[in-house]
């Protein structure tokens, strides 16, 4: 007879090393897995029920510790760490490649014109709100007007920026055109990203010692953890909108897309896809989840604090977010 599973494995914590960029790799590889988004409410409920009983001491009959490192994954990709609350399907983390190639492959095909170009980052950004929203921090809680002036401001620098680089393209190469879509979603990203998470560049965000005891909150903490993710989310959108134009451009002097134009937009889509299934959890593993930072680069008053408090601390944590 098997021995029963031990109740003492972590599963506060990802299974792999954090402190490695192959630990994290694999961490996010699970995490934005896309077949999560096809399981049934039954196996969503049957993961949370196995990982509600674990965490109270209770093993189910049976289970094996790779089992309840998978529930623990499935239960993470729907159910929202703070609130407990089931996640809108879009706004998971699983669907961020379906959407994302759906959604980067028709404002790569379809950028030639304004109102092609104002309604996909209109789109963009609007999945863009609800991926925000959907995974808001529940200790810095987003409010129903950050949201919106984020949304507004980042769809306006989106189009702007498309729209700008539009009109010069005009008067250079075809292919540079194809770029265009990318600028104006890194831009989007750099008034997003910020705007967002307003609230901790104003106040801090938490920064902790490496036995997670709270020290203070920070903001010099807070940029450097915003500037992270808003590089990650830039290399994210990296290779799946700057591959395809070579590609595209190539194809469509071929005979088979010239017979056959509808396929553009499904070829590119597909394209797409493939870039960013590795892009994805390859770019939110550059940096470590719990980031750190020295002492010496807090703000003055925050370093005098904890050097009184907690004289023996060289390095402060704090979750950099996603």
């Amino acid at each position: 007879m098997a021995a029963e599973l031990s109740t003492s494995i972590n599963i506060k914590e990802p299974r792999w090393d954090q402190g490695t960029f192959l630990g994290r790799a694999k961490h996010f590889f699970t995490v934005t897995d896309p077949r999560n988004i096809l399981l049934s409410n039954e196996q969503l409920e049957k993961a949370h029920q196995i990982i509600h009983d674990y965490k109270q001491g209770i093993v189910s009959p049976g289970l094996t510790e790779d089992e309840l490192w998978r529930a623990k994954y499935v239960f993470d990709s729907a159910f929202h760490p703070d609130t407990g609350e089931k996640m809108i399907l879009i706004g998971r983390m699983s669907a961020q490649v379906p959407m994302n190639m759906t959604i980067t492959g028709c404002m790569m095909t379809f950028y030639k014109t304004t109102p092609a170009v104002v309604f996909w980052q209109w789109i963009n950004q609007s999945f863009n709100a609800i991926v925000n929203y959907t995974n808001r921090s529940g200790d810095a809680p987003i409010t129903v007007n950050q949201l919106g002036t984020a949304y507004v401001s980042a769809t306006t620098g989106a189009v702007v920026t498309a729209l700008g680089l539009n009109a010069l393209s005009k008067h250079i190469s075809p292919l540079i055109g194809r770029f265009v879509p990318f600028a104006a979603v890194a831009a989007a990203n750099c008034i997003n990203i910020p705007l967002m998470r307003q609230r901790e560049l104003k106040h801090g965000i938490p920064v902790t010692d490496e036995n997670d005891n709270r020290l203070g909150e920070s903001t010099n903490a807070a940029q450097q953890a915003i500037t992270q993710v808003v590089i990650s989310r830039i290399l994210m959108a990296a290779p799946g909108m700057a591959i395809p134009p070579f590609l595209m451009n190539s194809l469509e002097k071929k005979a088979f897309l010239k017979r056959f134009p509808w396929m553009n937009a499904p070829i590119q889509v597909g394209l797409v896809g493939i870039c960013l299934v590795f892009a994805t959890p390859l770019c939110c593993a550059l940096f470590p989840q719990k980031s750190s930072m020295s002492i010496s680069r807090l703000e003055p008053a925050l370093q005098e604090k904890i050097r009184a408090s907690h004289p023996g601390v060289e390095r402060v944590y704090f979750n950099k977010g996603l």
